[in-house]
């Protein structure tokens, strides 16, 4: 039997760094594993962030790999996500604007609210979270626990800090190799598995399994072994981005704790916030607006946020991407995580989700000995594919129910060729029922029914319940989960201290007094 596996990350960055901290904590030799696990980067390529926003999976991700939440503050100029709120992607209208919340609707697995009278505000009737955001208060009290909560988070953060943190971590605490070198070339064995990594200094870099990290590029799995490209710009269109850093108005600013996610008429605007600064960008097909005319409404945005000198001097990066991802992403002995994999637009964060759903499924099917890999890759792709589905339909139902007609943006967005077959499907069924778990052929997929509930319930979507479970058949019932969301809330805004406020106790080490919710 095989007494250890060599396993070697190409590529840094919060992808490669994220992977390798997952199966370090795992199987890392450091932590009495078996396996020898290497990251090799280069030392001229700057870092790019893959993403500032994550899920509330994150905290059992860090947990798990034994970093400290109060570091991760500290490090990467966190903060608190507790959902994401769209604004006039309904109509152009200044009142147009719901939240798709982390926390589950009250009584969720007991019946639905929706069916008994919890239609009208949606968010705000069955979770006391949607009216905190609304009040700019965080989801825990400083006495609470790390990665506990009142209400379920996730977080905003400095991506490439982040990775950075997270280097700092595996090299010292998980036993990680770090190698800074620059990889030229590739060398293949005869049966098409990956043997080495050849650098630039001389250096013959060889190992069991790879992972291949090195973003857009995919030097390993697109590079040497060809694996094909799947385009879903037939589906969600969008291909370019406008990013930029904003410092907030005052030290003392409120920080949101929601991915503000505002529709224009040829795309759409995200706002994150962090302690130190907000970052802000412009999402929008190149097919539909010339890059120019993009840049020109981004700037308009600006200018309503933040005084015009200031615009003036901001500094726009233009990012460019092709929405799809791999044909396959677990080839041979190499695995695509991140970019490698693939890409699609940052409309509910799915980027920093995406590494943690491949580094978690590499750490729980790595298999023993190298024979049974292929069995092993078989399973990661049925998965993975089934992700990276769940989350393009999901992204494309905020588009097909939108009622925007002020471009052939949105208009092309609704067209039946452009909405997958599934979810075309499904759109039918739920005017007449709530999303259900049948609806999804993955036993768990990433954005459950309640997330598709807070989405239809919030763009209007109509539906006459006329099959309604027979559990959820119970007004009385009902109104009291209804009532108790209500005095949840207000002992919550008695309770529960501002984002900025929490933040600047974690990072000081302050535990003041708990107040009692």
């Amino acid at each position: 039997m095989q007494s250890e596996l060599t396993v070697l990350v190409l590529g840094g960055g919060a992808a490669g760094w994220l992977t390798a901290a997952i199966l370090a904590a795992e199987h890392g030799r450091a932590r009495g594993g078996d396996c020898d696990i290497a990251l090799v980067e280069s030392p001229d390529v700057p870092t790019i962030g893959v993403g500032e926003g994550t899920w509330p999976s994150m905290r059992e991700t860090l947990r798990r790999i034994g970093l400290s939440e109060r570091r991760l503050f500290s490090d990467c100029d966190a903060a608190f996500k507790q959902g994401s709120l769209f604004s006039r992607w309904r109509s152009d209208s200044q009142g147009d604007r719901y939240y798709h919340p982390f926390s589950l609707p009250h009584g969720y697995f007991e019946l639905d609210l929706a069916t008994c009278g919890g239609r009208e505000d949606y968010a705000y009737a069955v979770t006391p979270q949607a009216a905190i955001c609304d009040a700019n208060l965080a989801p825990k009290q400083p006495g609470t626990p790390e990665y506990a909560g009142v209400l379920n988070y996730g977080y905003h953060f400095d991506a490439v800090k982040f990775g950075r943190c997270l280097r700092d971590h595996c090299v010292t605490q998980l036993g990680v190799r770090h190698l800074q070198a620059d990889v030229e070339r590739v060398e293949g064995a005869a049966d098409g598995t990956v043997t080495a990594l050849h650098t630039r200094d001389g250096q013959r870099l060889s190992a069991d399994l790879f992972v291949d990290c090195s973003g857009s590029a995919g030097l390993i799995i697109g590079d040497h072994l060809g694996v094909p490209w799947v385009s879903k710009s037939p589906v969600l269109f969008n291909d370019r981005a406008l990013a930029v850093q904003v410092p907030h108005a005052s030290p003392d600013a409120p920080i949101a704790s929601v991915t503000r996610s505002t529709a224009r008429a040829n795309g759409w605007i995200w706002d994150i916030g962090l302690p130190g600064r907000r970052g802000i960008g412009y999402v929008y097909a190149s097919d539909f607006v010339a890059d120019g005319a993009a840049e020109a409404d981004f700037r308009r945005f600006l200018t309503g946020e933040f005084p015009e000198s200031q615009c003036n001097a901001l500094q726009i990066r233009q990012l460019r991407f092709a929405p799809g991802y791999r044909e396959i992403f677990w080839a041979g002995n190499c695995i695509a995580v991140g970019m490698a994999a693939g890409f699609i637009e940052p409309l509910e964060a799915s980027a920093l989700a995406l590494i943690e759903q491949s580094a978690g499924l590499i750490r729980d099917l790595l298999p023993a000995r190298t024979d049974d890999m292929a069995i092993a890759a078989k399973r990661y792709n049925r998965q993975m594919l089934a992700h990276w589905d769940n989350i393009i339909e999901f992204l494309k139902l905020h588009y097909v129910l939108s009622t925007r007609t002020d471009s052939d943006y949105w208009r092309a967005h609704r067209q039946p060729e452009s909405i997958p077959e599934m979810l075309q499907e499904n759109l039918v069924l739920w005017r007449h029922r709530a999303p259900a778990r049948q609806d999804f052929p993955q036993a768990q997929p990433l954005f459950p029914p309640a997330s598709y509930r807070y989405v239809l319930n919030g763009m209007g979507h109509r539906c006459d319940f006329a099959r309604v479970p027979r559990a959820d058949r119970n007004p009385e019932r009902a109104r009291a989960l209804l009532a108790e969301v209500q005095r949840q809330l207000a002992s919550f805004r008695q309770g529960l201290p501002g984002n900025r406020e929490l933040i600047a106790q974690l990072i000081a080490g302050a535990r003041p007094q708990v107040r009692a919710l």
